[in-house]
């Protein structure tokens, strides 16, 4: 046998034995939202309670001011449905958003019948060591014209809660920037250096008020499912940025 075109003929087989380059499948693509989240821990604390708990707590520890341990809330102008209900019902939503992409969820309560402090309740997070909390709340003054959300922090002045304001305002920037995305009117970020479950806590902490029950509009809003869906969705959305902008920092 004549060899001289015994190895081209080989290479030639070779070559056409190779898929082309439209067969090949293209390796999965990684981004950030696909590291792990089970081990990033979200305290959602639904805000108020059934009833009331008048007796008195310090608004901060060891401090001389005190404040009622908790309260019921407001109530829709228009549905008559209770704060604390509106709270719970979009908490359990972003119970379930949150634990549908990895994350473990911790929640101060998840009936209404209970009787949970606002320093109880900072405990519950500072004692799960979580990454954040958000306090699910609404609003609710004198002008029924006003409307929007409104995300509160703790104070940068303050000395129970200067250690986990950077945090705190971090994830409430990216809470602001998530509402606005998803076309939900927000009135701004305000401090609070009153707020016992903020000066309470050792973990980054912000509230979320969804809107405005004293607004006849938005009172309907907040008690329908796909708004706080909405809502929740754009929390989601500003969690996972947050925790992202960590996985960065690591």
């Amino acid at each position: 046998m004549n060899t001289r075109f015994l190895a081209p003929l080989i290479l030639i087989t070779f070559l056409s034995a190779l898929p082309t380059p439209a067969e090949i499948t293209p390796p999965p693509s990684f981004t950030l939202d696909s590291e792990p989240t089970e081990n990033f821990i979200v305290c959602i604390d639904p805000g108020h309670q059934q009833r009331g708990d008048f007796h008195d707590e310090p608004i901060a520890p060891g401090s001389a001011i005190q404040k009622a341990r908790v309260s019921a809330g407001t109530s829709g102008i228009g549905t008559k449905k209770a704060e604390h209900t509106v709270n719970l019902e979009a908490s359990l939503i972003l119970r379930d958003m949150l634990q549908e992409e990895g994350f473990t969820v911790i929640m101060t309560r998840e009936v209404a019948d209970v009787n949970i402090s606002n320093s109880e309740r900072a405990l519950i997070s500072n004692q799960a060591n979580a990454d954040l909390t958000i306090k699910i709340h609404c609003d609710s003054i004198a002008n029924d014209s006003k409307t929007g959300a409104t995300i509160l922090t703790p104070s940068d002045a303050s000395s129970y809660t200067q250690a986990i304001y950077p945090e705190s305002q971090q994830f409430a920037e990216c809470l602001q920037s998530a509402l606005s995305a998803n076309g939900i009117k927000v009135n701004g970020i305000i401090k609070r250096n009153d707020m016992t479950g903020f000066n309470w806590s050792t973990v980054p902490v912000i509230i979320l008020e969804m809107g405005f029950m004293s607004n006849w509009t938005e009172d309907q809003l907040l008690s329908t499912p796909e708004y706080q869906k909405k809502l929740m969705a754009a929390v989601v959305t500003a969690i996972k940025t947050y925790h992202n902008q960590h996985q960065n920092t690591l």
